[in-house]
């Protein structure tokens, strides 16, 4: 069983950035589809980007333009550049395939202060 390890969160002011990885313990290489979901207190986990195999991106309209999806096969690794953050991003952030998910890892919490 694949298991995922969140990093990179942390306290940042408004306007700040900060850069998650996911690594797995297997190899990512033949998922189609990768994502990125988070989870603020009393909401529901939302998927906020994806990435697929060939590398093409999608993203929820609130993080458009400020979120980028990556993904490193070579070292079972996606990425999450958030740029321009607001407080309305506080939430824990996941990574996990979007369709036959893997059991979720613990997350990384990201927090922004206003």
């Amino acid at each position: 069983q694949v298991q995922l390890v969140e990093s990179g969160g942390g306290l940042v002011q408004t306007g700040g950035s900060l850069r998650l990885s996911c690594a797995a313990s297997g190899s990512i290489a033949s998922i189609n589809a990768m994502g990125w979901y988070r989870q603020a207190p009393g909401k529901q986990r939302e998927l906020v980007a994806v990435i697929n195999s060939g590398g093409s991106t999608n993203y929820a309209d609130s993080v458009k333009g400020r979120f980028t999806i990556s993904r490193d096969n070579a070292k079972n690794t996606v990425y999450l550049q958030m740029n321009s953050l607001k407080p309305g991003d506080t939430a824990v952030y996941y990574c996990n395939r979007v369709s036959a998910r893997y059991p979720w890892g613990q997350g990384t919490q990201v927090t922004v202060s206003s």
